[in-house]
């Protein structure tokens, strides 16, 4: 038995080497192809950068309308999937029953199975039903990408919130009911405080997987030349479909080269916004703890 014991420690050791070493082989590809093409030409185009900054001039030949959709579908779809994601996970941990817990539960795991096409075939279909039944103005846009990419991302901040609610000790549970707090002032003031930072683990997964999705976007809104959106009715441009769009109808080496820039900054993007969401982890956390810490800052020796 003291073999495998001892083998464990070096095989996750093991693993974890391949995997950083697979993702490093991965982004130094990128970098290696597409380090040439980053130059403020390829966001920018010809245009002046604080005039395309302050949207004075529209940029015609680079990817900063690309990058302002993605970071505007980011935005929106996190604000539509949190709230639901963060009520329904409280409702599975803390108010639903043991048959409708166990239905929900499978129906929240086929969701979270579903094939990124399907959910954009299904924002399309609402696209059309609404075109025809609705408003004949209604087309593929900002808006409908976001509410798609949100029932895409919907089962991370689920399942982060039912997982953090759930993982709480029976101690704090019972410490404000035995005071005389509600179910819901539990809820709110307890539970909810020490699971934020298990929540927003999930938040991170939702945001990394609204960056990167293609599939939905290009169903829903995406547009090569879309130019930056003017509501969340119109066409936008995104960086993952511009990605996609260049490494299928590239025409030359140098058009490709700025689709591996184009994939470096993405790459960039996302990792500002795991960036943001880790110091709100962090931030949270530590207001957390220092709330609950019986000992004043000031009196510790």
């Amino acid at each position: 038995m003291r073999l495998p014991e001892k083998a464990l420690p070096v095989f996750s050791w093991l693993c974890g080497l391949i995997l950083m070493t697979a993702i490093g082989c991965v982004i130094g590809f990128l970098f290696f192809k597409g380090w040439r093409s980053l130059h403020l030409p390829l966001v920018f185009g010809t245009t002046p950068p604080w005039d395309a900054i302050l949207l004075r001039r529209r940029v015609f030949d680079g990817l900063f309308p690309a990058m302002a959709g993605t970071f505007l579908l980011v935005c929106l779809a996190v604000g539509w999937a949190v709230p639901a994601g963060i009520g329904a996970g409280i409702y599975l941990a803390e108010y639903a029953g043991g048959k409708t817990r166990t239905f929900l539960n499978l129906i929240f795991d086929l969701l979270a199975g579903l094939p990124s096409i399907v959910i954009g075939l299904f924002g399309f279909s609402i696209t059309v039903y609404l075109n025809h039944h609705l408003s004949a103005r209604i087309y593929p846009c900002l808006l409908i990408s976001s509410v798609a990419l949100a029932f895409l991302v919907l089962p991370y901040t689920i399942r982060a919130t039912q997982t953090a609610l759930e993982s709480q000790p029976a101690s704090l549970r019972m410490t404000a009911p035995a005071l005389g707090a509600g179910r819901l002032q539990n809820i709110i003031h307890v539970l909810l405080p020490q699971s934020l930072s298990g929540i927003m683990s999930g938040v991170i997964l939702a945001t990394g997987r609204c960056a990167e999705d293609t599939a939905v976007i290009m169903l829903t809104g995406a547009v090569a030349t879309a130019g930056l959106p003017q509501s969340v009715f119109s066409g936008y441009e995104a960086l993952p479909f511009y990605i996609y769009y260049i490494s299928s109808q590239y025409t030359g080496p140098e058009e490709l080269a700025t689709g591996y820039g184009a994939a470096i900054i993405l790459l960039v993007i996302c990792l500002m916004l795991f960036s943001l969401a880790f110091f709100i982890q962090k931030k949270v956390r530590h207001a957390t703890q220092g709330r609950n810490d019986p000992i004043p800052a000031g009196a510790r020796s």
